[in-house]
């Protein structure tokens, strides 16, 4: 299965993964996930620049980041935690494929920037979503600060941004946490989780 790798705006470069870990010893699973392909992509473009592009970057950090995908990314992030963060959802690489799906709030002006931008070899597929990061984050806040409430009931073991517009929650029973979860949080915030098993995490 081709690795796709959830990341995050101002850490492009060492790629990191947006896992928020629960409590003490817990969520220590945090690192590379392999993502799932959820949605079908509103517009795919395919880049056309020289190395460095437009702007003439270099990529910020060593040589295994100097690739046509990393500057394209790099460029990207500028993007998403400028102007245009309102609309940013999120994003996830394939490094085999040399591709980028961008999650975003439909945006003509954005998607020609970034289609624009994209050098030779990178492929950036753009998906619609209704959601932008920072509601993202506050949804991931509030379910977090919740976690001890279920005790009991379930054990929330971790949490976070998968990259493509859903909160997912770990837990130790997901048939028990689903509906509990979505009714808590209600029915407008709940088509933005996943609850899946999380396995115990322990020190090594």
């Amino acid at each position: 299965m081709t690795k796709r790798t959830p990341a995050r705006p101002g850490m492009t470069v060492a790629v990191a993964v947006a896992v928020l870990a629960l409590g003490g010893l817990q969520g220590s699973t945090a690192g590379a996930q392999t993502v799932e392909a959820v949605s079908t992509p509103s517009k795919t473009c395919h880049g056309t620049q020289p190395k460095g592009g437009s702007t003439g970057q270099a990529g910020d950090g060593g040589p295994e980041d100097d690739t046509p995908m990393y500057r394209t990314l790099d460029y990207v992030d500028k993007l998403v935690t400028g102007r245009y963060s309102a609309i940013y959802t999120g994003l996830v690489l394939d490094e085999d494929e040399a591709s980028i799906d961008i999650y975003r709030i439909p945006s003509k002006p954005f998607d020609t920037a970034v289609c624009d931008a994209a050098e030779k070899g990178v492929t950036i597929h753009l998906h619609d979503r209704d959601i932008n990061e920072k509601d993202l984050t506050t949804l991931l806040d509030r379910v977090s600060e919740d976690m001890s409430r279920w005790d009991g009931t379930f054990n929330m073991r971790e949490a976070g941004l998968d990259g493509t517009g859903y909160v997912v929650i770990g837990v130790d029973d997901p048939d028990t946490a689903e509906p509990i979860l979505r009714k808590a949080l209600g029915e407008r915030n709940a088509k933005y989780l996943r609850v899946e098993y999380a396995p115990q995490a322990y020190l090594q």
